[in-house]
């Protein structure tokens, strides 16, 4: 398995603070953001990651990261073109990368302290027997989950729908920006169309592994994406201090 990390995007809902920086670059309590999707890539002992930015900001990515020593792995570096393609279109930038190996896609806005490795296992379990799996990781969000993809599943964790930012949400269960797919998402990506928005949907992906039945989902306790408005990235910042201050970060 290898591992991508998703940090392009414009983040036009952060400026002034992204007019001078990536938003992935813009400090959370004590690090840079992009350190806790590296931190969670180490810990579950990935030793390849792919980092995929923007070209205008690929060179700083590079000067505090490196060669990604400090985190245990070998980092490289992919430049989207198109930094409001979507998420999908970022994905197609790691195929030669992955060389037929399943992927643990992480967005660089995504700060959480679930236990990946567990789901990492038992989504080799479902890959090893039915040779087709996919894994998308929720959180109860109340009211707040239709600002997001929202998951429907059943008792056993197998999805039955996922919808964007519908009227009626059919769970409280919000999607989070950690994904992991088996090789042939790229096969699936080639298929997409782009949206209404002019993007490769995320969603649109999840629901190709929805419809044969291979999409599976885990909640977690825990998470924040610091990155979609100065609010959120206030919140992240006063929710990992404390949990940082506690020892659970």
């Amino acid at each position: 398995m290898k591992g991508v990390i998703l940090a392009g995007g414009l983040a036009t809902r952060l400026r002034p603070l992204t007019l001078v920086t990536n938003k992935h670059l813009l400090p959370v309590y004590n690090k840079p953001m992009i350190y806790y999707p590296m931190e969670m890539m180490r810990k579950v002992g990935m030793k390849e990651v792919l980092l995929i930015t923007s070209g205008e900001h690929v060179g700083d990515f590079a000067n505090l990261l490196k060669s990604g020593d400090e985190f245990d792995m070998r980092l490289y570096y992919a430049i989207q073109q198109n930094p409001t393609g979507g998420i999908s279109d970022a994905l197609k930038l790691a195929e030669e990368f992955a060389h037929h190996e399943p992927l643990l896609v992480i967005l660089g806005d995504n700060i959480f302290n679930f236990d990946l490795q567990k789901s990492i296992d038992r989504f080799e379990r479902f890959l090893e027997k039915d040779k087709r799996a996919a894994m998308v990781f929720g959180v109860h969000r109340d009211t707040e989950a239709r600002q997001y993809g929202v998951i429907e599943m059943d008792d056993k964790g197998k999805v039955l729908s996922i919808e964007e930012k519908p009227e009626k949400p059919r769970s409280d269960i919000a999607q989070t920006g950690i994904y992991l797919y088996d090789h042939r998402v790229f096969d699936f990506v080639r298929e997409l169309k782009p949206s209404a928005r002019g993007q490769l949907e995320v969603t649109d992906l999840n629901n190709v592994y929805l419809k044969e039945k291979s999409l599976m989902c885990e909640v977690i306790d825990w998470w924040v994406d610091a990155g979609t408005s100065h609010d959120e990235l206030l919140a992240a910042n006063l929710q990992v201090a404390e949990r940082v201050k506690q020892g659970k970060l």
